[in-house]
């Protein structure tokens, strides 16, 4: 990468977004990655790096981050290893950390679908069996496990019973009367023996080897000896953990090295990974988006500077190279040239980077071979350049450098000399840019240059507007018209005297002012077409909402219009079912009058005939197609009778009665209650096709019943049991049948079948009422019956 490439990158703050990008990184490599990343120029690097990014943005948005803490480098101690070297313990847990890191990423990359960075998932190689080795054994950075090896369990299984021993002995000691010649009654270690704190002047009371004496002479550190045996098996025990302990390491060590190609195989995998995971937290963050690529044009749609608040930041469309390949940018100082500049390089070098870019998603971004930017004031003191010179020096080089795969950004070109030729020579340089086949966009106060892009093939306009009654700049860039540097208009608001300010205005030759009045109108116009255009834009979403809105009503119509002829038909077809049961249970009954009554057969055959065929009738009728739900019609005055829904409760309550003021008495469930009118609308109940069911299917059981059941029964000649016998059969098929009136014929006689029989009516559910036989009824030889 050339040198005014590099010096590009850090004048379009690429380092700072690559500073966030670290951020974001797990790993130590993986932040070194992140800093020393660079624009790639070959357009299938940049389109793989972009997959990997979206394909990790959408892992994270589905699973969450993989666990990549705690991976440290293990290369260095893995080489020490193959060597014939031993690790310790913390080397060891960092390559347990590393085989760890490997297996929990393949399990979090388990199962996904082919994509662009599930190769490196499955490339992972875990060693479970190495891994649990390794964090069973070692406890902590200094410490092993007492299970690291079956030695190692009884060494010190003997060193805590002898310390144990030796503790016994000195404790006993201290508890004695000898305690008088102790400093404290205290057991202390001195050079890994235990030993108690004698006072000076009675060293010799305590017989013992002394291993220590206090800075002050007053204390002497003695091992007793009847602890010397028991501490030197100790010491003894202390240098076989020591060898052991060695043993294991050494025998750890050498089972790494023989997995050192899969672990460092599998350390390079897991910092990819999070380099990768990086750029997707960073998308994610930034609210990016992944761009389309081209090798052509650039187009960006919402774009925003990824250095600014994302919640103030100005979205912006930019586009350079399918319409035209050189931009012009004017508008007054502040007004966001610069920052909309920088944003066009900085989106196209994180492009080319494998980043997101804050943008939407419908945007593209053309992948060059450089970015070559003169951006800012570089004067220098110590090496006597003005402002002008040393943009002129990076001019140059740029000029050097340029061809037709480069991006060249220019900012105040031609700024800091005489006006006219500054002009004159910005117009020259863009001329001498198009002319190496670069696309160019540069920022300018010369008029001069508004007109050489309104004139030339190929060069566009753009300004950044500026709010002349706040004096605040919008920052929205506005592409196709150039943009005024409103200085009259910023200086009378700053409270220039207005003679000042006319005698400016006179100076300005006529051609001057045509072009700035041009400006004006052509700034009003822009903006009436700006705000019709945003109120047709408007009016057209209120237009789709609205649609949308008809056609989920329309749909939710149709579909409740099914449900209710679905539900109608579903009901006829009960009612049919439940007059076919009807009808078969009375023929049943038929069968057995038969055996103790002559009926006219003939006439109960042709009656069931005729129910079926009504019946049949009916569910023909309700199989048809389904007929037109239409909308109910406003509801007419309730009567007593109807059924009437609470508009305000939505429950259903009958009309019991209508009182003088045209209010209603209304019993909803067990409560009975009054209601107006207009509070109130009529259910009209049951649609066509359950009404025509129910009516046929009435006539149809009015038919078969009034024929098939008898209106009185003779009892006469019956003993009392059979007779209440044969009256409660009776009875049950009157019911059934519906009667109202029936006629039980006793007789006079000794009265017992009578009284039987009344006995009876009194007791029976069914019986309303009932009293004797009037004259020519039979009079006190029958009992006419009111059913309920």
């Amino acid at each position: 990468m050339n040198e005014l490439f590099e010096k590009s990158i850090q004048t379009l703050e690429l380092p700072r977004v690559l500073e966030m990008l670290a951020g974001c990184a797990v790993t130590d490599e993986g932040r070194e990655r992140a800093l020393a990343l660079r624009p790639m120029t070959d357009i299938e690097d940049v389109r793989r790096a972009q997959e990997e990014t979206s394909a990790a943005v959408k892992l994270l948005i589905l699973r969450g981050t993989p666990g990549f803490a705690g991976i440290r480098p293990v290369a260095a101690s893995l080489q020490r290893a193959d060597m014939g070297g031993s690790l310790n313990t913390r080397e060891l847990l960092e390559v347990a950390a590393v085989l760890r890191a490997a297996r929990t990423a393949g399990e979090y990359g388990a199962g996904e679908e082919k994509s662009p960075i599930s190769h490196l998932f499955h490339a992972l190689t875990p060693n479970r069996f190495l891994e649990d080795t390794i964090t069973n054994s070692i406890v902590g950075e200094d410490e092993l496990a007492d299970s690291a090896s079956p030695e190692l369990a009884s060494i010190r299984r003997h060193m805590r019973a002898t310390e144990s021993k030796v503790r016994d002995i000195l404790q006993k000691l201290i508890s004695s009367n000898q305690s008088k010649y102790l400093q404290e009654a205290i057991i202390t270690i001195r050079s890994d023996r235990y030993v108690v704190p004698v006072k000076s002047e009675h060293k010799n009371a305590i017989p013992g080897l002394v291993h220590d004496v206090s800075s002050s002479g007053s204390t002497f550190f003695i091992e007793p000896m009847g602890v010397v045996k028991a501490n030197n098996e100790l010491r003894e025990l202390l240098a076989k953990e020591k060898k052991e302990i060695e043993r294991i390491l050494a025998e750890l060590s050498a089972q790494c090295a023989n997995h050192k190609e899969d672990i460092l195989e599998d350390y390079q995998l897991l910092v990819w990974l999070d380099a990768i995971f990086a750029r997707a937290k960073l998308s994610l963050k930034l609210e990016c988006t992944e761009p389309r690529l081209s090798d052509k044009y650039l187009r960006l749609r919402g774009a925003r500077h990824p250095l600014l608040d994302q919640k103030k930041a100005v979205a912006n469309d930019l586009e350079l190279g399918e319409r035209f390949d050189t931009l012009v940018i004017t508008g007054p100082n502040t007004g966001g040239k610069t920052v909309t500049l920088k944003t066009l390089g900085l989106i196209t070098l994180m492009a080319q980077c494998g980043l997101h870019i804050p943008a939407k998603d419908d945007s593209t971004v053309r992948v060059v071979s450089r970015v070559l930017a003169d951006i800012g004031d570089e004067q220098s003191i110590a090496q006597s350049l003005s402002t002008f010179s040393s943009h002129m020096v990076n001019i140059v080089g740029i000029l050097e450098e340029a061809d037709d795969e480069s991006l060249i950004l220019f900012d105040e070109l031609g700024a800091g000399t005489d006006p006219v030729e500054g002009a004159a020579l910005a117009a020259a340089i863009i001329e001498s840019a198009r002319g190496l086949g670069a696309q160019v966009a540069a920022t300018t106060h010369y008029a001069e240059l508004k007109v050489y892009a309104m004139t030339t093939p190929g060069v566009e306009n753009a300004s950044c507007e500026f709010n002349v009654e706040t004096l605040a700049p919008t920052y929205r860039l506005v592409l196709g018209i150039p943009g005024k540097s409103n200085a009259f208009a910023i200086s009378r608001r700053l409270g220039l005297p207005e003679y000042i300010i006319e005698k400016a205005a006179a100076r300005l030759d006529a051609e001057n002012v045509r072009f700035e009045d041009v400006l004006t109108r052509l700034d009003q116009q822009r903006q009436e077409m700006e705000r019709e255009r945003t109120e047709a834009r408007r009016l057209k979403l209120e237009m789709e909402q609205s649609a949308s809105k008809a056609r989920e009503y329309r749909e939710k119509l149709e579909a409740e219009r099914a449900k209710v002829v679905e539900k109608a038909q579903a009901e006829a077809r009960a009612i049919i079912q439940e007059a076919r049961d009807a009808s078969d249970l009375a023929i049943s009954e038929l069968k057995e009058l038969q055996k103790r009554r002559d009926l006219d057969w003939q006439q109960v055959n042709d009656s069931r005939a005729e129910a079926r065929r009504l019946l049949n009738e009916a569910e023909r009728g309700i199989g048809g197609p389904a007929q037109e739900v239409e909308t109910p019609p406003p509801t007419r005055p309730a009567v007593a009778g109807d059924t009437v829904e609470l508009v305000s409760m939505g429950t259903k309550a009958t009309v019991l009665s209508v009182n003088k003021d045209g209010s209603l008495q209304l019993q909803a469930g067990i409560l009975k209650i009054s209601a107006k009118q207009d509070e109130v609308r009529v259910v009209e109940g049951e649609s066509q096709s359950q009404k025509e069911a129910r009516r046929i299917v009435a006539r149809a059981e009015h038919t078969l019943r009034t024929a098939a059941v008898p209106s009185q029964v003779d009892l006469r000649g019956m003993m009392t049991d059979e007779a209440i016998a044969v009256l409660e059969r009776f009875l049950d098929t009157a019911m059934m049948g519906k009667l109202e009136t029936v006629t039980i014929i006793h007789g006079k006689g000794t009265g017992a079948v009578r009284n039987a029989v009344r006995t009876y009516c009194r007791r029976s559910r069914y019986v309303k009422s009932f009293r004797p036989g009037r004259y020519g009824e039979g009079e006190d030889g029958v009992t006419v019956v009111e059913l309920k």
